[in-house]
């Protein structure tokens, strides 16, 4: 069954970048609408963006447009989330998650990562 692995978070300066995976295994990630979701504790679950399954569609939150790139490699199974001139306020655990239908993203979803951790602080 499809899993979902997300790695590349960490700690990182206010203004720095980093580039987040989202790796599939099970199933072939081309199946699936692939979203980025982030949560800060005590907050509500955010949608930061959403890729469809060829990456010709994709959309972004206000509060991370202009900064923050979503992309795919459908032949690594893989969902990447580039992040750049990055806020505290971007400190959060980030999630992606696999839904069938683009207009299904964060909200039909059928399997989620594990999450990574980004902190963003000087």
């Amino acid at each position: 069954q499809l899993q979902l692995v997300e790695s590349g978070g960490g700690l990182v300066q206010p203004g720095g970048s980093l580039r987040l995976s989202c790796a599939a295994s099970g199933l072939a990630l081309d199946s699936y609408t692939i979203g980025w979701f982030r949560q800060a504790p005590g907050k509500e679950r955010e949608g930061i963006s959403c890729i469809s399954k060829r990456g010709g569609s994709a959309n972004y939150a206000d509060s991370v447009k202009g900064r923050f790139t979503i992309s795919r490699d459908n032949a690594k199974n893989t969902v990447y989330l580039q992040m750049n001139s990055l806020k505290p306020e971007d400190t959060a655990i980030y999630y992606c998650a696999a839904s069938i239908l683009y207009s299904d993203c964060g909200r039909k979803v059928v399997r989620w990562g594990q999450g990574t951790l980004v902190t963003v602080s000087s």
